[in-house]
């Protein structure tokens, strides 16, 4: 077979399209629309496969050659051309904030229903020790120094999730082949928060009274809004995410209710949640500090996120706890000897709330968009409105004497 010359190539331009083999497995193709290209032809472990190596006339015959020889020297060191082309396209990723940018890109967003959640352990916890690392230069040495920052902030379930993400993340790495081996594998939940409990914290009316208490003793500190969140917390039992990033669209305060789409919805269902005379009073007064922000509880500074923080609630319980993250000197603890607690134990605390009220407990379990367990969740598909409706009220009566407003 004798081989093209750069003439013939020129003339073939003008041919009806077709494969025109140059020897050794390189081939000149034409096609019938877009430029004519070199491919190569090789087989690997009995299969037959082809490579595309460059466009004519960027590539000249020349450098498709020289291409062809190379892929085949690879090839028979184990490398296989698809596989090196592959490699070639993806993006460079040197540091540990690029191979979490990747991560996050390519998995983390298509996967995860709330893939902020890792992005924010990460942005907070990973990335300020380690992020500007070479990705191939972080050992298990890195990965305690992570993980003590976090443990010396007293936030044992954060240190495990950052833990669990480190795990992933240079997992990722290793599929890319960026990593032969991953740095936070020897470490176990031992060596970050321990073994995690659940947490069984609700507040008594003593404890509430206590603790609305203190809020209002030093609200010009705490804030408004602050106080609001807690109260709408304790009424209605939602999860934190839901009332932090909810938008003023969602409500009906003329109705009386809270349609809270299956987007946001953790459970994945849309559910209208009725909303007791207190907290549609408490929502009208949150209205009024929005200032035509779309959010009920908008960023009180500049930020990326046009609402309140996931953290922001917390950080300012805590604080009055006398804890605050990052500082050496801590703040007064002006909660006395009430035991700490947080946003979420509000909601656990709304739940007892409600059993003490009386609220069957099928119905207390809805009031927290809960999906109901075994056959009663198959088969029962009436939504308790109503009887939701009555129960949030019964809450909202029995602790607006306490949180004093």
């Amino acid at each position: 077979m004798s081989k093209l010359t750069a003439m013939q190539i020129k003339s073939l331009l003008n041919q009806p399209p077709k494969k025109h083999a140059d020897g050794g497995g390189l081939y000149f193709c034409v096609r019938p629309s877009g430029s004519p290209y070199w491919m190569l032809r090789y087989s690997n472990q009995g299969k037959r496969r082809e490579v595309t190596l460059g466009q004519y006339p960027q590539m000249t015959l020349a450098q498709a050659r020289e291409d062809a020889v190379m892929a085949k020297q690879g090839l028979r060191q184990g490398s296989d051309p698809i596989q090196e082309k592959a490699k070639l396209a993806l993006p460079e990723l040197n540091t540990v904030s690029e191979l979490f940018q990747d991560w996050y890109d390519s998995d983390l967003s298509k996967r995860l229903k709330h893939p902020n959640i890792p992005k924010r352990i990460f942005r907070k916890e990973i990335a300020p020790v380690i992020g500007k690392y070479t990705i191939g230069d972080v050992s298990p040495r890195d990965i305690r120094a992570v993980l003590q920052k976090v443990q010396s902030s007293d936030r044992p379930t954060i240190a495990n999730d950052t833990l669990m993400y480190m795990k992933q993340l240079f997992r990722h790495g290793i599929k890319l082949d960026l990593l032969q081996t991953n740095p936070a594998s020897p470490f176990s939940p031992s060596d970050a928060g321990g073994e995690e409990r659940s947490r069984e914290r609700s507040l008594s009316l003593e404890e509430l009274t206590h603790a609305f208490q203190v809020f209002k003793e030093n609200i010009n500190s705490f804030g408004r809004d602050n106080h609001l969140a807690c109260c709408l917390f304790l009424v209605l039992g939602v999860r934190k995410s839901e009332l932090c990033e909810a938008r003023w669209d969602e409500f009906d305060l003329n109705a009386g209710i809270w349609n809270l789409s299956k987007e946001r919805s953790k459970t994945g269902a849309a559910i209208t949640i009725p909303l007791p005379t207190q907290a549609i009073r408490w929502l009208e007064i949150l209205h009024g500090h929005a200032c035509g922000a779309p959010y009920v509880f908008p960023a009180r500074r500049a930020s990326k996120r046009p609402h309140m923080g996931p953290d922001t609630l917390n950080r300012a319980i805590s604080k009055l706890f006398g804890r605050e993250t990052g500082r050496k000197k801590q703040p007064p603890n002006k909660m006395g000897g009430l035991e700490h607690f947080t946003v979420h134990d509000l909601r656990r605390t709304f739940r007892s709330l409600a059993a003490a009220e009386g609220v069957p407990g099928h119905v207390a379990e809805r009031c927290l968009n809960h999906k109901l367990k075994g056959v009663e969740g198959i088969y029962d598909r009436y939504d308790y409105f109503e009887e939701r409706k009555l129960a949030h009220q019964k809450v909202a009566d029995r602790i607006e004497p306490v949180i004093r407003l």
